[in-house]
């Protein structure tokens, strides 16, 4: 019974320990920013795949921040496009899109190999697509 008594008096305290420490809010995240993404050795005006070879040459490097800058890029340019009046807010529907966020979404979840083929991927589909 005096070690349940003991044990109980153990906890009360590590609780009030804990609960006094403080606790990171949304705010006091805000008041630090991360530092951008290294950006990407590709000329202004370069096209998709252009980007895409450039994300793959940084992963395979170890760059992996150079490389999500350089699919965001890309995937910039995809969206960079034409569309008659009246049709601007109907999203893209060329699925090399598709492609880059999933290998974005790889690259977030740290996840290099799947990376490095959905990349791939999107740069067949971008040369079939003269982009």
């Amino acid at each position: 019974m005096r070690s349940l008594i003991l044990t109980a008096i153990r906890l009360s305290v590590f609780a009030a320990v804990i609960s006094a420490q403080p606790v990171a809010k949304a705010a006091d995240l805000d008041s630090h920013p991360l530092p951008p993404l290294p950006s990407p050795a590709v000329p202004e005006g370069a096209r998709p795949s252009d980007y895409l070879r450039a994300a793959q040459t940084a992963l395979a490097a170890g760059r992996v921040g150079e490389a999500q800058e350089a699919l965001e890029m890309a995937q910039t340019r995809m969206l960079d496009r034409s569309v008659p009046l009246g049709q601007t807010n109907n999203p893209s529907d060329n699925p090399l899109i598709g492609q880059i966020t999933a290998a974005r979404q790889a690259l977030a979840a740290r996840d290099r190999a799947t990376g490095t083929k959905l990349i791939q991927a999107a740069i067949e589909s971008a040369t079939a697509q003269g982009l």
